[in-house]
C-alpha cells in the first residue's frame, strides 16, 4: 500500500516537472472556468502566487475583466463542448498574446479540466503588420503606375492585373474580367514563343526580356502595338513560380512617327519640287522660243495661196502638235511658279461653285454625279481663285478618271474653328490607289496613264498650288471603295480692331 503511494507521488513529481517545462504561460482551469493551478513560467510572467491566482475565475487572468463572458463566444465552453482545441487573440495594452485551450480528458472520455496557455506574439503581429505595410505599398505602387502590368501563376493563370492593364486589354465583364489566361493576350502561338525567349539566356538572359514593339489582343479581339517588358519569377530554390509582364502603350508614340514621317515626306516633297521647278522653268523658256517660231511660220504658210492642198492638211498637224508642245509649256511655267499670284479673302464654297461650272468636257462626265455636300458655315481663306479653280478641275477629272467615266464624286466641305482650318474633301468611287504608288503620287512626270495620255504633271501642279497657300494635300483614304483627298486650309481671321488679317487661326 505504501509502495503503491510513494509511486504516485513519484508520478505527480514528474507531472509537475512536465507542466513547470512548458514554453509558455500556462494555467489548469475546472469545467466551472475556475483556476486551480499554473506552471512556473505563469508566475513568473505576471509576478504572482498560487495563492493570488487559486479559486479566480478564467476571465479574471484571460479577459482582464470583472464579469463572464457570453458564454456562446466563451472558448473555455467551446473546449468542453467539442473536446478540441480552441484560440483567439487579444491586444493587451502594446502586448498582443495568443491564448491557446486544450482539454485534459479522464478515463471517460470527458473533459476533466482545460489547460489554457498565453503566447506572446506581439513580434510575430509586428511583423505581419509590417508586411502588410510593404504588401499594401507594392499594391499601390502597382496599381498607381503608368504601365500596364500583369502577373500570372506557372499554368498561365491571371493573378494581378492593374487598373491600366484592364482598361489596354479591356477586361471589364460587370466586374468579372474576361480573361482569364495568357494566352489570351497574344495572337495564338504568341504565349508560347514569349515564354522560349524568356527561358533562352542568348536573349537578355534567362528570366528576363524586353521586345521594343509587339502585338497583344484584348478582350474585343482588337490587335494593339505595345512595348513589353517581362520576366520569370522564381522561388528561392531557382524553380519558376510566377510570371510577369509590363506593357506600354504604342498608340501615341506610332502617331507621333507617322506624323514626322509625313514632315520629313513633305519637306523632300518641296525640296525636290522647288529644285524640278527651276529645271522645268529653264526647259519651257528654252522650249518656248523655237516652239514661237514653228507656230508662226506655220500659219504664215497656211495663209499663202499658192500652196498645196496636200501641205493645208500637214501644216494643220504641225500647227495642232506645236500647240499641244504650248499647252505642255504652259503646265511646266506653271509647275515652277513663273506666274503671279493675286489672292484676295474668298469663301471656300464659292471656289467650288466656280470650278464645277468651269468644268467643259462634258462628255467625260456624262455618266458621273457629282455631289455637294457643302457646309453652311463662312469658310473664309486666302487665296487665289484661279489657281484653286485649276487645283479642283484637275483633282474632278482625276476623280472622273478613276472610275472610267461612270460613277459618283462627291465634295465636301466644313471646318474645325478650334485649330484654325478649313477642309475640302474630293471623293471618287474608283478603284483605289496601289499601295505601292501613294509616296509617288505627286512626283513630277509620274502618270499610270498610257504613253501621251498624260504629262504626270497633272497632282505635281496641284502639290504646287496648295503649297503656295500655306495648305496641305494628302490621300485621306484609299481602297477597293475609292479614294478621298483632302485638302487642308489656314482658316482666315480678323483682327480684334477691325483690320483684315490673314493667318491661322490662333
Amino acid at each position: 500500500m505504501n509502495k503503491d503511494l510513494s509511486i504516485s507521488a513519484d508520478e505527480m513529481v514528474w507531472q509537475n516537472r512536465i507542466f513547470d517545462s512548458l514554453s509558455y504561460p500556462s494555467v489548469i482551469i475546472s469545467p466551472d472556468k475556475t483556476l486551480v493551478g499554473a506552471n512556473k513560467k505563469f508566475y513568473e510572467a505576471f509576478n504572482l502566487s498560487f495563492n493570488e491566482i487559486f479559486g479566480k475565475k478564467c476571465y479574471h487572468t484571460f479577459l482582464y475583466k470583472d464579469t463572464p463572458c457570453n458564454s456562446d463566444q466563451c472558448t473555455i465552453s467551446k473546449v468542453i463542448k467539442d473536446k478540441k482545441s480552441h484560440s483567439f487573440t487579444l491586444k493587451h495594452h502594446y502586448r498582443w498574446e495568443e491564448r491557446v485551450f486544450s482539454p485534459i480528458l479522464d478515463d471517460n472520455g470527458d473533459v476533466a479540466y482545460v489547460i489554457g496557455s498565453i503566447r506572446d506574439i506581439t513580434r510575430t503581429k509586428s511583423l505581419e503588420g509590417q508586411l502588410h505595410g510593404v504588401k499594401e505599398f507594392i499594391s499601390r505602387v502597382i496599381h498607381s503606375s503608368a504601365s500596364a502590368i500583369i502577373a500570372a501563376d506557372r499554368q498561365g493563370n491571371i493573378n494581378l492585373m492593374n487598373s491600366v492593364a484592364k482598361e489596354l486589354f479591356g477586361d471589364y465583364n460587370g466586374g468579372e474580367g474576361k480573361i482569364k489566361h495568357t494566352e489570351q493576350l497574344y495572337p495564338p502561338g504568341k504565349a508560347k514563343e514569349i515564354m522560349g525567349m524568356l527561358r533562352n539566356e542568348k536573349i537578355g538572359g534567362a528570366g528576363k526580356l524586353l521586345i521594343p514593339r509587339t502585338t497583344i489582343v484584348n478582350a474585343h479581339g482588337k490587335n494593339i502595338e505595345v512595348e513589353m517588358s517581362a520576366a520569370i519569377i522564381y522561388d528561392e530554390k531557382g524553380n519558376e513560380s510566377a510570371t510577369m509582364a509590363i506593357y506600354n502603350d504604342l498608340k501615341d508614340k506610332i502617331k507621333i512617327e507617322n506624323e514626322l514621317k509625313m514632315t520629313q515626306k513633305q519637306l523632300s516633297q518641296s525640296e525636290k519640287m522647288a529644285s524640278l521647278g527651276q529645271l522645268a522653268a529653264g526647259v519651257a523658256h528654252e522650249i518656248n522660243n523655237p516652239l514661237t517660231g514653228i507656230l508662226f511660220y506655220a500659219s504664215l504658210l497656211l495663209e499663202r495661196k499658192d500652196i498645196d492642198e496636200s501641205m493645208v492638211e500637214d501644216l494643220g498637224y504641225i500647227l495642232e502638235d506645236a500647240n499641244r508642245c504650248k499647252e505642255i509649256v504652259k503646265s511646266l511655267l506653271v509647275y515652277s511658279r513663273s506666274q503671279g499670284t493675286k489672292k484676295n479673302i474668298v469663301q471656300l464654297n464659292d471656289i467650288v461653285q466656280q470650278s464645277l461650272a468651269l468644268i467643259r468636257d462634258q462628255k467625260k462626265f456624262r455618266n458621273i454625279k457629282i455631289k455637294k455636300a457643302l457646309s453652311d458655315e463662312m469658310m473664309l481663306i486666302n487665296a487665289d481663285t484661279s489657281k484653286l479653280n485649276q487645283v479642283l478641275i484637275n483633282l474632278v477629272i482625276n476623280a472622273a478618271d478613276a472610275m472610267n467615266g461612270s460613277g459618283t464624286i462627291t465634295l465636301t466641305t466644313y471646318k474645325e474653328k478650334a485649330i484654325g482650318k478649313v477642309f475640302l474633301e474630293i471623293k471618287d468611287k474608283g478603284e483605289g490607289i496601289p499601295h505601292e504608288n501613294l509616296s509617288k503620287i505627286f512626283d513630277p512626270f509620274f502618270t499610270t496613264k498610257d504613253v501621251g495620255k498624260s504629262t504626270g504633271l497633272g497632282l505635281s501642279i496641284v502639290y504646287g498650288l496648295i503649297e503656295e497657300h500655306e495648305a496641305k494635300i494628302s490621300v485621306k483614304k484609299t481602297g477597293s471603295q475609292g479614294t478621298t483627298f483632302i485638302i487642308e486650309f489656314p482658316m482666315y481671321v480678323a483682327s480684334k480692331d477691325g483690320l483684315s488679317l490673314c493667318k491661322p487661326y490662333c
